[in-house]
């Protein structure tokens, strides 16, 4: 018996449960009410008026999924009005009977930029209420030209990475060789897709033990040239 299941491989790990993202105004479809994990984008720090945060969607009420409360960051000089509200927003959400895991930052942090960027996440760590987990979303070239002094940083302060292989309605080309890189970033992750875009999940993934699983970006119908999403 023993030589019998020698010789037989083990059985590919099961595929990890898939995550959801709903941008503002984005009606999500039935599946993302049975899923395990949503993030939900619930405003955003802009650029010409970074004194508030911008809500974009009222306060969710769902007792199924654990939800990520999304703020999409144009700038990260926050004065301590938004992160107020960012905590007022938070008690809301728990306040609703919402399971909260804890807040995302959606901002393009340029690779070259990383060791200021964790600054700002080591900050908005310690402002967070305790049990409130801290995620960010990353670029694909982070794991080939990112420095590591500032990657193994990151590990210390973020709790995930949800990494974008996507631009506009389309999948990367050659994103299969950034994905080979994300074991450099030493903390769980998952990979951030678009529906209809082109993504194959390459076998490898399922070999890291830090990565779980992907997140459909759901994002509004196209209108000729409209918003991407981004």
């Amino acid at each position: 018996m023993a030589g019998l299941a020698a010789c037989h491989p083990p059985a590919p790990a099961a595929p990890p449960e898939p995550a959801y993202f709903v941008w503002a105004g984005v009606s999500p479809p039935p599946v993302v009410a049975r899923a395990g994990t949503v993030y939900l984008l619930a405003g955003e720090v802009r650029r010409a008026d970074p004194v508030r945060l911008v809500a974009l969607r009222a306060v969710p009420r769902t007792r199924g999924p654990a939800l990520w409360l999304v703020v999409r960051a144009e700038r990260l000089d926050w004065p301590d009005t938004v992160h107020a509200q960012l905590a007022q927003t938070l008690r809301r959400w728990r306040a609703a009977g919402n399971r909260v895991a804890g807040v995302q930052i959606d901002f393009d942090a340029a690779t070259r930029g990383l060791s200021g960027y964790r600054v700002f996440l080591a900050d908005l760590q310690h402002r967070l209420p305790p049990g409130t987990g801290l995620s960010i979303t990353g670029l694909l070239d982070w794991s080939a030209g990112g420095d590591p002094a500032a990657l193994a940083a990151l590990a210390g302060t973020v709790d995930e990475i949800v990494v974008q292989t996507y631009q506009g309605r389309h999948t990367i080309p050659g994103h299969e060789g950034y994905l080979r890189g994300l074991p450099r970033l030493g903390l769980p992750y998952r990979v951030g897709i678009i529906r209809d875009g082109g993504w194959r999940e390459p076998a490898f993934l399922r070999r890291d033990p830090h990565y779980r699983g992907t997140v459909e970006f759901l994002l509004a119908p196209a209108r000729g040239a409209g918003r991407t999403g981004r």
